[in-house]
Order: C-alpha cells, then sequence, then structure tokens
C-alpha cells in the first residue's frame, strides 16, 4: 500500500500497479470498510482499478488518522486474506432501451462488428459485468468487459452532451453515464434507472466488485420507467 496527500483535503491510497482480481477484492473491502468507519469525516471515496481516492473534511484534520487506520488495515487484511481472494457483492439488474430512439450509435456497432443489431444486444446483455473503478464523473462505473465482438475504440470526436442513463462501449468497457455530460462512448442504449444519488450517500448505487447484468425492455416500457427519448 502507498499512500500520498494531494492536496489539503484529498489523499491517494494505491494497492497495486496491476489490475487483478485480488486488488479488486482489497479495494472493495477498503471502501466498504473506510467509508462505515469514517462516513462524517469523508466527503467522497473514488475507487479506481488500483486505487482509492478519499476526500475529506478539512475541519476534521484527520488526514493522519486516515493514514494510521489505512496501514493498520491493509496490514490485517494481508495477514486474514493469505492466499485467499473473496469477493462480497450485490448483483444490479438493470433495464436498457436498445434502440436508435436513444442510441445513436447501434448501427455503428452492429457494422463494425458485422453483426445484426440484435446480436449486438444479444452480446451485451448475455454478460454479467463487474464494477471494476468509479470515476470520471460522480457514478460513473466501468464495468469490464464487454464480448470481444462488440468492443469499440471511443469516438475520434467526443459528443459535447451526453443524455443521462445513456449506455455505452469503449474498447473491452461499458458503462452508464449516470448523468448530462460530454462522452466519447458509443451509445448503444439507455437505462431509465436513476444511478446516481445526489441527496445521498454514497452518491451510487454502485460500489468496487458489484455485478451488474442488463435486460432489454421495450419503447412503452422505457418511457412508463421514466425514459426519455434522445432530442437530436
Amino acid at each position: 500500500m502507498l499512500i500520498s496527500r494531494l492536496t489539503e483535503s484529498a489523499m491517494m491510497v494505491e494497492f497495486g500497479q496491476q489490475i487483478t482480481a485480488e486488488t479488486t477484492s482489497m479495494i472493495a473491502d477498503y471502501v466498504t470498510f473506510i467509508k462505515t468507519q469514517y462516513s462524517r469525516e469523508l466527503i467522497d471515496v473514488t475507487p479506481s482499478y488500483t486505487k482509492v481516492m478519499l476526500h475529506f473534511r478539512l475541519d476534521c484534520n484527520c488526514y493522519s488518522l486516515l493514514v494510521a487506520t489505512s496501514e493498520q488495515w491493509f496490514a490485517d487484511h494481508q495477514q486474514s486474506h493469505k492466499g485467499s481472494c473473496h469477493l462480497t457483492s450485490k448483483l444490479h439488474q438493470l433495464p436498457v432501451y436498445y434502440h436508435s430512439d436513444v442510441a445513436p450509435d447501434l448501427a455503428t456497432v452492429a457494422e463494425h462488428s458485422q453483426l445484426t443489431e440484435q446480436q449486438v444486444i444479444t452480446r451485451h446483455s448475455d454478460k454479467i459485468y463487474q464494477v471494476g473503478a468509479i470515476g470520471f464523473t460522480a457514478g460513473f462505473a466501468f464495468l469490464s468487459t464487454v464480448d470481444d465482438k462488440i468492443a469499440m475504440p471511443r469516438l475520434s470526436s467526443p459528443r459535447l452532451q451526453i443524455p443521462a442513463g445513456s449506455v455505452g462501449i469503449a474498447d473491452n468497457q461499458t458503462a452508464i453515464y449516470p448523468d448530462q455530460s460530454p462522452g466519447g462512448w458509443h451509445i448503444i442504449g439507455n437505462c431509465p434507472q436513476s444511478l446516481f444519488l445526489a441527496d445521498q450517500y454514497p452518491l451510487s448505487i454502485f460500489s468496487i466488485g458489484d455485478q451488474v447484468q442488463f435486460f432489454a425492455i421495450t419503447k412503452q416500457e422505457f418511457l412508463d420507467l421514466g425514459g426519455q427519448l434522445w432530442k437530436r
């Protein structure tokens, strides 16, 4: 474990250099622990594939305490998990409307992969994905990995505005935009379920190590769930 201070109110906790199941498991355990222990002191906890960024309240003067607690947690974790890797996670089953009404890149992905649009949808929704990192924007979960056949490079020119709920593919990852934002991922659908909880803590429904499975819904089901068509 390597800990460094980034700003007066932020620090980085690094768990390794390589993305592995063991590292994901360790980060998931650490994030749960640190959020539980310091819910009042922490403003936000942002995990990635190998690191966790902690933002804490300036008035709590808790940097040294967080360092000492983190180092002790790491030592205890190493001792109690020798040779083992376990991951306790939630399974999120999320509805997605896959259609050009909300997915301007569905046809492009189909053409690139030499599949029909329905085959792209099937390959995307058949897999169970794992949350490997959270970042880019609050609540944006990076899910890995998509079927090799539908992996896509990022757009050469990112869009200035992507609607909330848009489901995208970039390289071998997929994700849902939790809120309206710029973005360079290929958009193949939209999830009408809210993923970002602005008035709650934690802000996202996702945690590192969680699993996500998508299932296709009809246009009427999408609209009934509050989904909105893409205005272009």
